[in-house]
């Protein structure tokens, strides 16, 4: 009951950034149109680049841009904030709340992911939709299916964010760290460019990164080419890292937690 209010509170407030929302989906949508016309002269010079057709490639554009606020993919998500209650000292505050420290902020940004999918998500897929011809599922079934990829990849992205601001509690400033881990998710999500289109064994090492579940996995499900075995492992590939990087999460809470009660704080 603690975690759905503050699902509940996360949307509501994020809801309440209407400039905000509208700026980022006008964003969205420039962005969108400028990758887009440079996959279209990529997919033209090489057609079927990393298995895709040209239509599977400006589909991919559209729904990582359709999941740019809500997988949270150039960092942010609201664990920025975390870092900063850290830095203060007013972490000490959250630590005695009846409630779990990870799963608090895990609520927070699932509301949060909700909110931008929804406020950020929906506009830019549907312009991208009348604009190219994109390789959208025609059943409701793929699309449930790519709604609980999306929601998996939220997972591991907290976990990943998560880990990064916990790293506050023994270092000065975080924000280094931060930049280089949102660096990191743009390239190895297919942010920048499909992971089935790097070369040789970059290809194969970065689908194995837990960066691959945040976007790449989803935007496959949704154009089509993950489908029976290939999709069951692709959702069980995202489910491990989920529960691998939030049971590291909890250890390096737990310690630094110690560090904090060692501080005196």
């Amino acid at each position: 009951m603690w975690y759905t209010a503050v699902a509940a509170g996360s949307f509501r407030r994020y809801a309440t950034y209407r400039t905000a929302t509208v700026a980022g989906v006008f964003t969205n949508t420039v962005f969108g149109f400028i990758v887009a016309y440079t996959y279209i002269a990529l997919w033209t010079e090489r057609p079927h680049l990393g298995g895709y057709g040209q239509a599977q490639a400006l589909t991919f554009v559209w729904t990582a841009q359709a999941l740019l606020a809500a997988s949270a993919l150039l960092y942010g998500g609201g664990i920025d904030e975390l870092q900063e209650r850290i830095r203060s000292g007013d972490i000490a505050v959250d630590l005695y709340r009846p409630a779990d420290l990870q799963l608090w902020w895990l609520a927070a940004d699932l509301g949060r992911a909700v909110f931008q999918l929804i406020g950020r998500g929906v506009v830019p897929l549907a312009v991208g939709a009348l604009c190219f011809p994109l390789a959208l599922p025609g059943d409701a079934l793929t699309w449930l299916t790519f709604l609980f990829s999306v929601a998996l990849g939220v997972v591991v992205g907290f976990a990943l964010r998560y880990l990064v601001a916990l790293a506050s509690f023994w270092l000065l400033d975080g924000s280094g760290l931060a930049l280089i881990s949102g660096l990191a998710c743009m390239f190895f999500s297919g942010m920048v460019l499909p992971l089935r289109a790097f070369p040789g064994a970059l290809a194969e090492v970065a689908q194995l990164l837990p960066w691959a579940a945040i976007l790449q996995v989803p935007v496959d499900v949704l154009i089509g080419t993950r489908t029976g075995g290939s999709l069951l492992r692709g959702l069980a590939f995202q489910a491990a890292w989920g529960v691998a990087l939030l049971a590291l999460g909890r250890l390096v809470q737990a310690a630094a937690t110690r560090k904090v009660v060692v501080q005196g704080g």
